[in-house]
């Protein structure tokens, strides 16, 4: 292996490694109470009162999923208020772990208050922007993380800078990470693949599959949210394309209702580590191959992920678990021996298929795109595999799998954000929207 291709399997070894942690609940509410927990940290108190500045996006995917060991709470002030109270500040996006019953009982009766947490849209500012200012006995601490679920931007106590990012020796460089990201492209990662250069990201991808597999299988035994796995099963059988489809929306079921299983996320998200897992699993189940494999290939779903995601950013009004089902398609595609075109094909046909459904909040229904964005996968994988497929010319479709996803990327970068705005003035009762 010469030196440079050494260098880019580093790079991607880095990439699965940074991407693939482990969170307890929807990120965006975790995130929430993880700066909440710092800003009491910080303060050295319980705060006496706290405000809450977030972007639209963080409002949106908050609103109505329910925030994880809060006995069934929502909303951005129960997140902040739960976080402030019980959550520890150590564990990231685990925050709300040990949180204890009388923790849950206290952020009740504080968010009995309207006025204890306010609650205020921040424009202006990244897609993922959480400002947390809390108050106790005279004193302030404030807590802002921006562009990642636990990227402290700022820490101040009593307005005093104690942090921020890019001036403490030692901090992660931002760009290291950007710059692994660059080189990502989906020749690379299946020449990482055919390679098992796996290396010390195989512990990662091993836990990938365990917990996320745990949570979908809760998602199936038990009746979480809208039961969209339970209901595939139930009605359409039990071939490894319904199963596939099943196991990763029952694990979304319960993951946005509220079960306190942990998973492991990708691209800031834990229905989209779900959807890269699930549909590879089941069909490597399937087909019996091995586990080295199975793990090459969740790779390359992974990796697939993260290379359609970075072009649009954290958040969006652009559904993430598509990038996510074209990636377990493409993982599906190498496994069963697939070579480059086919995998191309599976994505561009993913893209051109499911490449405008909306996020409109992390919810319920979450379970059911990712439903749909993985049937598509399968469908984009037979008709690659059969030598059809859409082409240039044909919407987002362009001449090449990279300029196809670059054009997927602004759609969802710059094209969907005046519909990301009308989402959130939507849900927020900004907008009334007359009925025809």
């Amino acid at each position: 292996m010469d030196h440079d291709t050494a260098a880019t399997f580093s790079a991607y070894r880095s990439v699965l490694k940074r991407e693939l942690v482990c969170a307890l609940g929807c990120t965006e509410p975790i995130a929430v109470a993880y700066a909440a927990a710092l800003a009491r940290k910080v303060l050295g108190a319980e705060p006496t009162r706290l405000l809450a500045g977030c972007s639209g996006n963080i409002i949106k995917n908050v609103k109505s999923v329910t925030v994880p060991n809060s006995d069934g709470m929502h909303g951005i002030e129960a997140a902040a208020t739960l976080g402030a109270v019980g959550g520890n500040a150590e564990s990231a996006l685990e925050v709300l772990e040990s949180v204890t019953s009388s923790d849950i009982a206290r952020t009740r009766e504080l968010a009995a208050d309207p006025a204890y947490c306010t609650v205020e849209l921040v424009e202006d500012v990244p897609n993922l922007y959480i400002d947390i200012t809390a108050e106790a006995a005279g004193h302030t601490a404030r807590v802002v993380i921006a562009e990642h679920h636990t990227d402290v931007a700022l820490v101040e106590r009593d307005g005093e800078e104690l942090y921020r990012a890019g001036t403490t020796q030692g901090a992660p460089d931002p760009a290291d990470a950007q710059a692994a990201n660059d080189l990502l492209t989906i020749e690379g990662i299946l020449a990482f693949a055919d390679a098992g250069a796996l290396g010390d990201a195989r512990e990662v991808l091993e836990r990938q599959l365990m917990l996320n597999d745990a949570i979908s299988r809760e998602g199936l035994d038990n009746p979480w949210g809208a039961e969209v796995g339970r209901t595939l099963i139930a009605h359409f059988g039990e071939s490894p394309s319904v199963r596939a489809r099943a196991r990763a929306a029952a694990g979304s079921d319960a993951r946005m209702n509220g079960c306190p299983k942990p998973v492991v996320i990708n691209c800031g998200s834990g229905n989209q580590g779900i959807t890269c897992a699930l549909p590879v699993l089941e069909y490597a189940e399937a087909t019996g191959v091995d586990r080295e494999r199975l793990l090459c290939a969740l790779a390359v779903s992974d990796l697939t992920a993260v290379h359609l995601k970075s072009y649009i950013g954290s958040l969006s009004a652009f559904c993430g678990v598509v990038c996510a089902a074209a990636g377990a398609g493409a993982g599906i595609a190498w496994m069963e021996g697939c070579g480059y075109d086919v995998v191309a094909g599976t994505i561009i046909n993913t893209i051109g298929n499911v490449g405008g459904i909306v996020c409109d909040g992390a919810k319920s229904s979450c379970a059911a795109k990712i439903s749909t964005a993985v049937d598509a996968a399968l469908v984009g994988l037979e008709m690659a595999r059969s030598g059809n497929g859409f082409h240039a010319g044909e919407g987002l479709v362009r001449g090449t799998l990279e300029e196809t996803i670059a054009s997927m990327g602004y759609v969802g970068r710059v094209g969907m954000k005046p519909t990301d705005v009308e989402i959130l003035n939507i849900m927020i009762g900004k907008t009334d929207v007359a009925c025809c």
